[in-house]
Formats: structure tokens, C-alpha cells, sequence
């Protein structure tokens, strides 16, 4: 997941035709926050990274890993 936001917000700052710095400016976040997405770092603030996403029209909301782990799990008996 870090992965490909990673790679969709740096492909999306350079097709806009902006430095990380200007895009931070943009945004309203650190040079820092901008830099930690794009190197695909981990421990991001959601709230954070949405000031980012707003950019583009998207944004994340919190995930709760067991309720995938769950549903994943339920699809795979549905499958048998």
C-alpha cells in the first residue's frame, strides 16, 4: 500500500509539473511529509497524507486489519 501511494502522489506532483518543495507549499505540509510519501516510509500521519491526496480529489480512511483478515478469510471458505 505505502508502495503505491508512493508512486501515485510522485507521478502525480511531476505531471503537475511541481518540485516537492513547491508541492509542499501547495499542499500546506512539510517539505519532510512529502518527501516521507514519496520514499514509500511508513508511520505516516492519515491526516497528513490527505492533505496531500486533496490535491488530487482522493483521500484514505483508517483501515482496521482484522476486519480485512476476516473478509478475506470469509471469501476464501465462500470459494470451497
Amino acid at each position: 500500500m505505502i508502495d503505491s501511494l508512493a508512486a501515485f502522489v510522485k507521478e502525480r506532483r511531476k505531471k503537475a509539473k511541481l518540485s516537492q518543495e513547491e508541492f509542499a507549499l501547495r499542499t500546506g505540509v512539510a517539505l519532510t511529509v512529502v518527501r516521507k510519501i514519496e520514499q514509500g516510509k511508513g508511520n505516516l500521519n492519515l491526516e497528513k497524507v490527505n492533505h496531500v491526496l486533496s490535491m488530487f480529489g482522493h483521500e484514505l480512511a483508517p483501515v482496521n486489519k482484522q476486519e480485512i483478515n476476516k473478509k478475506k478469510h470469509e471469501e476464501r471458505e465462500d470459494l470451497l
